[in-house]
């Protein structure tokens, strides 16, 4: 299941219907209840995962814990008024037991009190789940908050550079294209140029595309240029990583004809890349795993292209040059996704943690993903599940352990608007310098200050 990212901000006195199953209360003499909470719902939102929940998780965990009785509590509604109706939950002290939420919520949640991490909840038994040795340690980021386990990532996904293999062709580059620096990008994009491509490289800019210019543009980047977005507790201002960032930019967009600024300034500028891309039309985009599987995706895909599986490649992201990203890594990607937490309120938190650690199990994990191909967060499940398609299987194998997650504090957002503004600038002509500048003042008022801001 995975939640779009929407500004977060925890509206307490916001007026909800709520409805409480209560955590684990006493529903006869020697059993218990324990609740799951998701924004799922039979025959509305995120259905799939409703029925799994109420035909699967509840008969099966049932079997093993006779005195236990578990029950779903399903919403279907815009993910904001579900993050707030869990907010208040969570502040009153009731709620499910295990609850489904968007990990770019964790942070969040754990700053206002709301979840604690699992080792605290769940007791010794976290620690010893199976299932962590099964989650490589870059995805188990998604439920991780300063340093502490605070969920269990459900699905996730990977950015990579697709290219056209045909137009690759046409302009002398390599069918098994695997490039090591931004550099080659830029290298690769002028050859493509030289051949006539329309848009040799689109990387998403501005704020007509919103989140994904953050995510498949700016975040990816600034990882490849050894920094993150909001690392020990500041937010990377004008540095020369932001600095890197806006720069290559410049390179693609600033005149040079190897982006098209005006695709970034439409509205709907990013369906028009995916068009394009499958039009033969774009050498070089960046984009996440969505795109092979739900956008070219030969029969059913938003722009589907017949050939897929002959024509499109896909490329680890480079690290500005190698060993300079994040981590000292030559290759460097961003992720999303859900996680499941456990409502620290709980009356039967270790039973709580036994559900919860039942639903991520290999079976539960199997069971959910309903024989489609789609990553999930355990190794094991993804090498059984995925060797039908190599480009997810590619994902799981080569990406996943590179990967870095956004902040999931209350005020990302705002800055992930802030850095598409200065992208926007540089699309516009404005030198990189300057929008970071301007990135810079824009980026003291959101966080509280100079004080929050690194070099």
């Amino acid at each position: 299941m995975r939640f779009p990212s929407r500004p977060a901000v925890i509206a307490a006195t916001a007026v909800l219907a709520l409805t409480s199953c209560g955590t684990g209360t006493e529903s006869s003499p020697g059993s218990v209840t324990l609740t799951i909470a998701a924004n799922s719902i039979q025959g509305g939102k995120n259905s799939e995962s409703a029925t799994w929940i109420k035909n699967w998780v509840i008969p099966e965990f049932e079997k093993t814990h006779q005195n236990v009785k578990v029950l779903f509590q399903p919403s279907g509604v815009d993910d904001e008024q579900y993050k707030t109706k869990i907010a208040l939950d969570l502040k009153s002290k009731s709620g499910a037991d295990v609850i489904d939420v968007d990990g770019i919520w964790v942070g969040e949640f754990a700053q206002a009190g709301y979840i604690k991490p699992l080792t605290e909840v769940g007791g010794p038994a976290v620690e010893q789940w199976e299932g962590w040795s099964q989650i490589p340690q870059a995805v188990q980021g998604l439920g991780i908050f300063d340093g502490k386990k605070y969920g269990l990532p459900q699905g996730t996904d990977g950015r990579v550079l697709f290219y056209n293999k045909t137009l690759f062709a046409k302009a002398g580059l390599p069918e098994t294209w695997e490039p090591k620096s931004w550099q080659d990008i830029i290298d690769a994009g002028n050859k493509l140029k030289a051949a006539g491509v329309p848009v040799p490289i689109q990387i998403n800019a501005g704020t007509a595309m919103g989140e994904a210019t953050t995510m498949q543009g700016v975040l990816p980047l600034l990882a490849g240029a050894g920094s993150e977005i909001y690392a020990a507790g500041k937010w990377a201002g004008d540095s020369q990583a932001v600095k890197d960032v806006l720069g290559f930019y410049q390179q693609i967009y600033g005149g040079s004809g190897l982006g098209d600024p005006k695709l970034q300034q439409e509205a709907k500028g990013r369906d028009k890349s995916f068009a394009q891309f499958a039009q033969g039309k774009i050498g070089i985009l960046a984009e996440s795993d969505y795109f092979w599987r739900s956008v070219v995706e030969p029969t059913a895909g938003v722009a589907p292209m017949k050939d897929r599986d002959q024509v499109v490649g896909y490329a680890k992201i480079p690290a500005k040059q190698p060993g300079g990203g994040i981590r000292g890594q030559d290759h460097v990607s961003m992720s999303g996704g859900a996680v499941r937490v456990l409502n620290p309120f709980s009356k039967n938190p270790k039973l709580a943690w036994d559900l919860l650690a039942f639903m991520h199990s290999a079976e539960a994990t199997k069971s959910q993903l309903a024989g489609q191909a789609r990553i999930s967060s355990r190794t094991d499940v993804n090498s059984e599940v995925l060797t039908a398609d190599p480009m997810l299987k590619y994902i799981a194998d080569e990406v996943l352990p590179l990967t870095a997650y956004r902040p999931g504090l209350a005020v990302y957002p705002q800055v992930s608007t802030a850095l598409q503004e200065a992208t926007a600038a540089v699309v516009s002509g404005k030198s990189a310098d300057e929008a970071a500048a301007a990135y810079q003042a824009k980026l003291e008022e959101i966080v509280g200050g100079a004080a929050n801001v690194g070099g």
